[in-house]
């Protein structure tokens, strides 16, 4: 798949979408009490601030501009908080756990897809892993740090 083909173009996105769909369902038929542990990649550390992500990464400011998934499957949405019943705030740091989980996965999967291409293919898919992936897990982290101080 080092040449650019129709059909090679098209694996790779197949890939890539399904793989994205599998992943968001599988984690979303988790119940969202099982994400309120972070592991060793997930732990937030202690040069990572609020105030850090926002001067240096100006995640406020577009933040707001990537597509919310979180209701997809069942699950909830991360552009309010969950009421007091929903689960408040331990919901919301668990189900913004879930989404960093998420897309850690997916870019692991994107990355496992490296094994068939060759050439310039690489090139692209990491950058799609990149694009994809690497916001959603700033803000996802960034919802975890402005809430610390609360939970």
């Amino acid at each position: 798949m080092g040449d650019f083909t129709v059909a090679g173009a098209a694996v790779n996105v197949a890939c890539w979408v399904v793989s994205g769909i599998l992943i968001g369902w599988l984690f979303a038929r988790r119940r969202w009490e099982s994400f309120e542990s972070p592991g060793p990649i997930t732990t937030l550390r202690r040069c990572e601030t609020r105030e850090r992500y926002e001067r240096f990464l100006r995640v406020r400011a577009w933040k707001d501009l990537l597509p919310e998934a979180g209701t997809w499957f069942g699950g909830i949405t991360k552009r309010r908080l969950p009421t007091y019943a929903e689960g408040g705030l331990r919901r919301f740091a668990a189900e913004s756990l879930r989404a960093e989980r998420v897309h850690f996965t997916y870019a692991a999967t994107i990355v496992g897809t490296l094994v068939w291409m060759r050439g310039w293919w690489v090139i692209v898919t990491l950058g799609f892993g990149f694009v994809v992936n690497v916001p959603c897990i700033v803000v996802a982290r960034y919802n975890r740090l402005r809430i610390a101080h609360l939970a």
